[in-house]
Parts: structure tokens; C-alpha cells; sequence
């Protein structure tokens, strides 16, 4: 059997016992008086949220991004950035890497992203499956920007964002929409959520399709020239019911597949996936959190000629398995303390199978393999003590990380091997910590500052995989060191009423052996490690409220730079490549009526580099979207989005003049009914 086919049915089989754990919580009619609450979230947040710089994006944002995709949500936050500006509908999958603070623009994420507890980066290449990720079935967002060292904080040198569902209230029974643009795509959701005893299940489904849009500019346009078509759905199931009146427990199951055309026919990719997770939360005196989760992940990606327009690489095959899973507890010290200790563990393989074509004759040249297995043991302990009107936070954490079964091997037509790299075992242990502090100064007034340290292993992609952007070659590197980095902050939280509210926050970060793509020679490039990259900058946003009308904006200014020589320039103290200086987002949105909404967002992206020599520059962006939804008939709605209103010209790639373009003028239209 699969391990596709096991996972599935072992998903299933504890989704099909949930209604009966349900149902058998309920039946002793001595137990009918006392109703067992369900919350299917993990364990709350623990007091120290309250030192660091968070920001929480509500479901009602959720739900009215004017392009519907969950990147466009999180561009609220300030500092949120992508690899690059292009959307999960028209970029290369392999190339959603996320971050905060600056850090650099990387196809892998520096900021760790969790689904329900559970990280969702890709095990191989370590980017976000963004099209996975329906907004409509989230309950809310949080951000945590700075490094972190408690549970899962290895990968989150960024910063963590977390992505909790709806339950079966959120969403209603029925939930439905179909909406459609002026290029004829669709975009279609849908869920059923239903009681079960005391718990509650849900089964959801997305499907996006369409043309897309010419990511080339008409100028540079040849008869290979495709749209940017995209297919993408996925299915998931969610169940949650109690053990008893204080443990509840919690499974998901996710099945995803994005089909994508990129700049010429026939330069396609694709990447799917299934992933499972089981989670025990227990909310009684001695609470705890126990998470266990299977990820199978797959992605292809055919590489045409940039002038020939013929296939030089067929990327046909990268399956990768994560596995990996936490336990926290939570005993009950007293004291106004709160003590959390916890182990938590991470293991990716993968392997890269790729064939390499001639662009005269069309014929084989080499076959590629490459892989290996990466693993992460954490150990973590941390402490809250409040204090009167002080909380004080402390973490330590160590990690056992181990790179290993490393290779890559390329034989030619003939079979006889041209390239081969067998990588040496290497482990080690690493130490880690923060520290915080949060002061309310007066009812309305909070100052907080933190320090903290944090870490991330390179992925098998970085390690491995060399992959061509025509004519560019970037080349792997197995000697690849763990990233490490140092930080702090100092700010403020000002809210005078429940109407208004205003964050602030200073922060210098340093990023130590930053892995970035170095240019060796024009059509050259190989991963290595930075001696550091160094970000500073200044984050507010603010909340206000005045009858039906609100405002939710956030800006960011950030200086930052590489410190270190380049093997082919001097590159020290030029910008971090895909790192713009200055980032903001304005929503103004206004409620005339019960059901009815409208919105409009205002965002601005700086202008940034696209490589660490500076030489070809991405101009700033300013666009304007838009939201709207009438209710016609109780819960049906009429819904109506606008995306890049301006018609601006969104750079998102340049290669020596050579670009590529991101989302044009476009419109929607559809109904929504439920949610």
C-alpha cells in the first residue's frame, strides 16, 4: 500500500470514530447537565504573547481580501513579505517562500508558518503551498514577528504565523460561492459543517481555474508566449471531539494539486500533496498539547529554452515526506507563573529525479538524482511570571539537528556517471532563547521589549538542488551551515478606547551564515552562506473605528543590508535581494447596513533588487482593491472584487532587463452564500 493510500486511511478511520467519541460523551444522562465545550484550537496563548509584536487579522478581514488568496491577506501585516511579488496563481510554486523584519527575499521560508498547529512548509523545498490554504475556511490569523525558541521554533527565524480554522459555528451547515472575472476563471468553494454530539466535523473544497494573464510585457512577447493558466483544488476534512470534559481531540486531513503555465507553452509545473495531523489538547489543571502529523508532498517543473522555446529540463519528479510532531505540557507551578516545558521533532526526505535535454537536437544529456534527510529534535522550557503590572518571559531551547544521506548524481546518456557528490554526515547541538518583558503603564498604555535568538537547518533543496531559471544555472551547495539569528525589540501598544488601537515597534535583527544565491559569474549563480545579513527598521499599525466606517493600516521602514564579500563583487552593504525599504497597506472599509460591506485596500511595495549585486532593479508598486457584498436573501450575498483597480505595472522578476509582470486590472463577480 501508498503511503498516499495509508495516510488517507488512516485519516479517515479517526474522522469516522470522532461522531461515535461525540456521541458517547453524551449519552450518561448523569453527564446531560454538564455541557462539554469544544474549542478545536490548541492550548491558549501563553501570557509572553504579550512582549513581542503581534498582530491578529480577524475573520471578517479574512474573508474580504479583493483577490481571495491567503498572500493577500497576510500582506495586512506589516513586514510580511514573499520571495517575490507575484501571486500563488502565477508564480512558481517552488518560489512561495514567506518572511518578516526584512531578512531577505528567499524561495525558502525564514518565517515558520503553522496550519492548526501544524507546519505547512514544503519538506524538500521548504516553501508554502499559499493555493492549499482556503482564507474562507480560517477563524483567524496571528503574526508573531522576531525570532522564537519555544515550541516548533526552529524555522521560525522570522517569526510565526498561525493559521487557526473555523469550527462548524463559523462556517454554518451549508457554505457555498462561485465567483468569476473578466478573463472567464472561476473560483469556487465550498463546505459542510455539522454538529456531532458535543463536536463537530467538517468537510471543505476549493477549486480555482483559469487563462491567466501574460506575465510577459507585449514588448517582449514571442509566438511561445503563454498565459499564466492555473488549475488548483484542494480538499479537506476537519473533525473535533472530546475525551472528556477537559481533553478534546483534533484531526485533519488535507489533499491538494496546483497545475501552472509560466512565461512559454509548455514550461509547466505542478505540486500536490497530503498531509494528516492528530492532536490531543488537554485544558484541566495539568494541561497539554500533544501534535503528530505525515506530510507527502510531490512537484514537477519543465524548463523551456529562453530562445529556442524547446524543453532543456524536465524536473518530473521530487516526492519528499515530513514527518514530525510536539508535546507540551503545562504543570501547574502557581505563583502567577506559567511554565512550559516541551520536546518537539521534524524529519524531511526527499529526492529530486530530473532528465536534462539537448536545445539542438532534442535529445537526452543527463539524468539528475539528488536528496537526503534532514532532522530536528527540540527540547524547550520556558517561564512566565506576572507580576502586578509587569510579565517577564524567559525560553530556552536545544536542537539536535542532523543532515544526512546527502547526495547528488547526474549520469549521462550512456549511463556513465558525469557529476557526483556524495555529502558527509554532519550533527551537532544548538542553544537558543529569548527573553521579554511587557510593563502596562497605565489602562490604555503597554511598553514591552524582547531579545531573542533563533535557527534554521538549509532544506534538501538548498542542499541539493541546482535548478535553471534560463540561461541562469544555480547550483546547490551540500556544505551549507544552519542559519542563525540575534535579535531585538523595544515598543508599544497604545489603545485609549475599544475604537482605537496603535502598535509600534523597533527592531534590529542579524541574520548570521544567511543563505542566498550568489552570483558567480552573468549566467552563474551557487547557494552559499552569507557572513550575515543585518535588518533594522521601524513597524506600526493602527485600528480605528468610528460608527460604520473602519480603517486598518500598517507601514514599515526597514534598513537592511549584506555584510560579506561576493566571490565576483563586493557586495557588502548592498540591500538583500527581493527586500524592499519601505512596505504599507490601508483598508478602509464601511458597514451602511446589516449584510452589507464594502471595502477598499491601498497597498505600496517599495523598490528592491533582484539579486545581492544590485544591478536589476524591481520598481515600487502602488495598487488599489476592492470588496463589496450585498445581502440578498438572508444568508445569500452578491459579492464583488476588484484587484489592482490602478492598472499598475507590478514588476515581479528582472533578469538583465528581461521581465515578468504580476497581476493586471481584474474584476469579479459571484455569490456567496453562508459564509
Amino acid at each position: 500500500m501508498s503511503i498516499h493510500a495509508r495516510l488517507f486511511l488512516t485519516a479517515s478511520s479517526a474522522l469516522i470514530a470522532i461522531p461515535a467519541a461525540a456521541q458517547d460523551s453524551t449519552q450518561a444522562p448523569d453527564e446531560a447537565e454538564s455541557e462539554i465545550v469544544v474549542i478545536g484550537e490548541g492550548l491558549a496563548q501563553a501570557p509572553s504573547v504579550v512582549a513581542y509584536a503581534v498582530s491578529e487579522i480577524e475573520r471578517a478581514v479574512i474573508v474580504a481580501a479583493p483577490s481571495g488568496r491567503i498572500e493577500d491577506v497576510l500582506a495586512n501585516v506589516a513586514g510580511f513579505q514573499q520571495f517575490r511579488r507575484s501571486d500563488s496563481r502565477s508564480s512558481n510554486p517552488s518560489a512561495q517562500g514567506v518572511t518578516l523584519r526584512a531578512l531577505g527575499g528567499n524561495a525558502t521560508s525564514r518565517a515558520l508558518v503553522l496550519l492548526d498547529g501544524v507546519p505547512m512548509a514544503d519538506p524538500f523545498f521548504g516553501y508554502i503551498p499559499l493555493s492549499a490554504i482556503a482564507p474562507e475556511q480560517l477563524a483567524g490569523i496571528r503574526v508573531t514577528r522576531g525570532g522564537g525558541s519555544g515550541p516548533f521554533g526552529a524555522g521560525a527565524l522570522a517569526g510565526t504565523i498561525e493559521l487557526e480554522s473555523a469550527d462548524a459555528n463559523a462556517l454554518g451547515p451549508i457554505a457555498a460561492s462561485l465567483l468569476g472575472n473578466d478573463r472567464g476563471e472561476t473560483e469556487a468553494s465550498a463546505s459542510l459543517a455539522q454538529e456531532l454530539g458535543s463536536g463537530f466535523g467538517v468537510l471543505s473544497a476549493r477549486w480555482d481555474r483559469g487563462q491567466g494573464f501574460y506575465t510577459t510585457p507585449r514588448d517582449e512577447r514571442v509566438p511561445a508566449s503563454a498565459r499564466a493558466a492555473f488549475d488548483s483544488w484542494s480538499v479537506g476534512l476537519r473533525g473535533v471531539a472530546p475525551l472528556s470534559d477537559t481533553v478534546e481531540i483534533q484531526v485533519r486531513a488535507l489533499a491538494f494539486r496546483d497545475e501552472r503555465t509560466l512565461r512559454f507553452d509548455g514550461a509547466d509545473s505542478s505540486s500536490e500533496g497530503q498531509d494528516a495531523s492528530l492532536r490531543l489538547v488537554g485544558r484541566g489543571d495539568w494541561q497539554f498539547e500533544a501534535l503528530a502529523y505525515v506530510q507527502a508532498r510531490n512537484f514537477s517543473n519543465i524548463v523551456m529554452h529562453s530562445t529556442r522555446f524547446v524543453r532543456v529540463l524536465d524536473q518530473r519528479n521530487t516526492p519528499s515526506t515530513g514527518l514530525g510532531g510536539k508535546f507540551e505540557l503545562r504543570p501547574p507551578v502557581g505563583g502567577e507563573h506559567t511554565l512550559r516545558l516541551g520536546i518537539d521533532y521534524r524529519r524531511a526526505e526527499g529526492e529530486l529525479q530530473e532528465e536534462a535535454y539537448s536545445a539542438f537536437t532534442g535529445n537526452l544529456t543527463e539524468r539528475r538524482r539528488a536528496g537526503g534527510t534532514n532532522t530536528n529534535l527540540g527540547l524547550f522550557v520556558e517561564d512566565d511570571w506576572a507580576v502586578g503590572a509587569l510579565t517577564l518571559t524567559g525560553g530556552l531551547r536545544a536542537d539536535r539537528t542532523s543532515i544526512a544521506d546527502g547526495f547528488y548524481r547526474a549520469v549521462n546518456s550512456s549511463g556513465a556517471i558525469a557529476k557526483e557528490t556524495i555529502a558527509a554526515d554532519r550533527a551537532g547541538w544548538a542553544l537558543s532563547w529569548r527573553v521579554g518583558a511587557a510593563f502596562d503603564a497605565s489602562d490604555v498604555l503597554r511598553l514591552r521589549g524582547a531579545a531573542y535568538t533563533g535557527l534554521r537547518l538549509p532544506t534538501l533543496n538548498e542542499l541539493y538542488r541546482p535548478f535553471v531559471v534560463f540561461p541562469v544555472v544555480t547550483e546547490a551547495n551540500a556544505e551549507l551551515r544552519n542559519e542563525r539569528l540575534e535579535g531585538f525589540e523595544a515598543g508599544l501598544d497604545f489603545s485609549p478606547s475599544d475604537r482605537f488601537e496603535l502598535s509600534m515597534t523597533a527592531f534590529e535583527n542579524r541574520v548570521e551564515n544567511a543563505i542566498a544565491n550568489v552570483t558567480l559569474t552573468p549566467i552563474l549563480r551557487q547557494r552559499q552562506n552569507l557572513p550575515a545579513i543585518e535588518a533594522r527598521g521601524i513597524e506600526a499599525s493602527a485600528k480605528a473605528a468610528l460608527g460604520s466606517v473602519k480603517l486598518d493600516g500598517s507601514i514599515v521602514y526597514s534598513d537592511a543590508s549584506i555584510e560579506g564579500r561576493g566571490p565576483s563583487a563586493d557586495v557588502d552593504r548592498n540591500r538583500p535581494p527581493q527586500t524592499p525599504r519601505w512596505a504599507a497597506s490601508a483598508t478602509f472599509g464601511w458597514a451602511p447596513a446589516l449584510g452589507w460591506e464594502f471595502a477598499a485596500a491601498l497597498r505600496h511595495v517599495g523598490a528592491q533588487f533582484e539579486d545581492e549585486q544590485e544591478s536589476d532593479r524591481l520598481t515600487a508598486a502602488t495598487t488599489l482593491g476592492f470588496f463589496a457584498r450585498v445581502t440578498m436573501r438572508e444568508k445569500l450575498q452578491l459579492v464583488l472584487r476588484g484587484e489592482n483597480l490602478t492598472g499598475t505595472r507590478i514588476v515581479t522578476r528582472n533578469s538583465a532587463g528581461s521581465i515578468d509582470v504580476g497581476t493586471p486590472r481584474t474584476f469579479w463577480a459571484g455569490l456567496r452564500y453562508g459564509f
